[in-house]
């Protein structure tokens, strides 16, 4: 069963090493772990619904609950803590278009708003019922969830929107398919999600991120019903999948999409690349994705991202032969990783492999050969994991996530760390932090951050913590001219700095459609536009 306070199912956990737990106290000092509430204490502050008992709503305590919050920072302090506040009056389960039709209709009668919900793994704020007098209904997709076309000689496949990519990808593997989009996420997020939130999955560079993979459908709106029909390409006027890519619920439901799908690779290969420093890593990995070779995957590590991942899963002896290799190498301390990953048939797997390792033979890359890409792939999933078990041992994890020019990376990707680093001085508490770019084009790439913290004596002022370290990164994001959301979307979280990136004109256009979609305001308040049609 999947956690109601935490990452993922309850019977997989990714324990932190013994050994190496004095590495978080050296980071950030000694551990000061905090008393969650039990389940049965959440349960008990759940209020009563304000929504007319309907045949068609769950009014149970815990579905309730579970449907509260997603997975961003502020939802784990309140989930912890038992201080969630805010609870959906109801939860719908429905198994149709014409079922989310239907509560449509009966939300703009009553005056209800609706949170679509797919794998609840938002961490951005986008499933969170917001405080007030106005009764809300979250809307769970799961159960629309069927492969309900597949046009083999296309290459295109329908699904209903609340398929969860595990259940995607083996329904499409039956037929020797795949759609080959793998968030770190996978397990538990949805295609409809993917859709609203404009996702990336680890492998973009081959199979491409969401806007490319997604061909046409149906989205539910309180206006009436949006098709959005499949070509391979049109001229014919403003593309209107664009509307809905990233729209975060805002427009209407999205209850089915066909997706453009790729025959199963041959051969698929991870190989791991170290360099002396980062800046020969990062000129190898500029240049490897200007060549446009046919890769499916560039992921070069920061040195303190590289030294905490291997640290935090347990490899110490292999991180001691490793330091002892490279050195004798003439690689210091100071290391970077790059991954380097090929899929496809086997001639391409081997040329692009090839290819690749030679241009970063020209930036002193010292090929470490398989073992890296092996570990990568085994725990690609896993990762998040590691979530849980920190905050069990009272510490706090949070990432973010910016995209920009290569000629701007550097920079930015400096000043958002300095943020991170000092943001806590006032309370005399230290921040570990690391870093990767992890979806590498040819003008620029993504920087993806991860931050760590000892949690406070209270969730309050966890939370403040957070929300400092949180502003300080945004605003240097936004100085740094960087995007605001590579893949994460906007939700809440981000609402605050959507301005700075879409100028003024642009904010105003994008509240006019989802007026003209939404008048009355009824889809998802206050995410994305805050304030914008309710």
């Amino acid at each position: 069963m999947k956690r109601w306070n935490g990452w993922g199912d309850e019977s997989h956990s990714y324990e932190v090493p013994v050994k190496s737990r004095a590495a978080l106290s050296d980071w950030v000092g000694p551990p000061s772990a905090a008393k969650s509430a039990s389940l049965g204490e959440v349960l008990k502050t759940v209020p009563q619904s304000r929504v007319t008992a309907a045949p068609f709503l769950s009014f149970d305590p815990e579905d309730r609950l579970r449907h509260a919050r997603g997975q961003s920072f502020g939802d784990w302090v309140a989930l912890r803590s038992g201080q969630l506040g805010v609870f959906p009056d109801a939860v719908a389960y429905p198994e149709s278009s014409e079922d989310v039709r239907s509560l449509l209709e009966w939300a703009q009668r009553t005056g209800t708003r609706l949170i679509p919900y797919g794998g609840g793994t938002s961490v951005a704020g986008h499933i969170n019922p917001e405080a007030g007098s106005t009764p809300t209904v979250t809307m769970d997709l799961r159960r629309m969830s069927t492969l309900l076309k597949l046009d083999d000689v296309s290459r295109l496949a329908t699904f209903g929107a609340g398929v969860s990519g595990p259940d995607l990808e083996a329904r499409l593997r039956a037929h020797g398919l795949t759609l080959g989009h793998f968030p770190q996420s996978f397990e538990q997020s949805t295609l409809g999600g993917w859709i609203a939130t404009r996702s990336s999955g680890q492998q973009s560079a081959h199979y491409g991120r969401i806007e490319r993979l997604f061909a046409g459908g149906q989205v539910e709106t309180p206006k009436g019903t949006l098709k959005l029909p499949v070509f391979p390409a049109s001229a014919a006027g403003p593309d209107l999948k664009e509307l809905v890519l990233g729209s975060e619920g805002r427009l209407g439901v999205i209850t089915e999409a066909t997706v453009r799908v790729s025959k199963m690779p041959e051969r698929e290969e991870f190989v791991g690349v170290f360099f002396p420093g980062w800046e020969e890593g990062l000129a190898a990995s500029r240049t490897i994705a200007q060549a446009k070779l046919p890769l499916s995957m560039l992921r070069l590590s920061a040195p303190e991202e590289a030294r905490t991942m291997l640290m935090l899963a347990g490899h110490e002896r292999l991180l001691g032969a490793l330091e002892a290799w490279m050195k004798f190498r003439g690689a210091g301390e100071g290391k970077a990783l790059l991954l380097i990953g090929s899929t496809g048939s086997a001639a391409s797997v081997t040329f692009a492999l090839e290819e690749a390792l030679a241009l970063t033979r020209k930036h002193a890359g010292i090929s470490a050969g398989r073992t890296f890409g092996a570990q990568w792939t085994k725990n690609r999933f896993r990762a998040p994991y590691l979530r849980n078990s920190l905050w069990d041992l009272g510490y706090a994890v949070d990432t973010l996530e910016t995209a920009a020019p290569w000629s701007a990376v550097p920079k930015l990707l400096r000043d958002v760390e300095a943020a991170l680093r000092t943001g806590l001085e006032k309370w005399n508490e230290k921040t570990h932090v690391y870093t990767h770019l992890s979806h590498l084009y040819g003008d620029g790439s993504s920087i993806y951050t991860t931050y760590l913290f000892r949690l406070a004596p209270t969730p309050e002022e966890t939370l403040e913590r957070w929300q400092r370290l949180k502003a300080r990164a945004s605003e240097a994001i936004v100085a740094g001219h960087g995007t605001i959301s590579h893949q994460h979307g906007v939700g809440v979280d981000h609402a605050p700095y959507l301005a700075a990136e879409k100028g003024a004109l642009g904010m105003s256009t994008l509240e006019g459609v989802m007026r003209g979609f939404d008048p009355s305001g009824v889809m998802n308040p206050g995410k994305l536009l805050r304030g914008a049609g309710g």
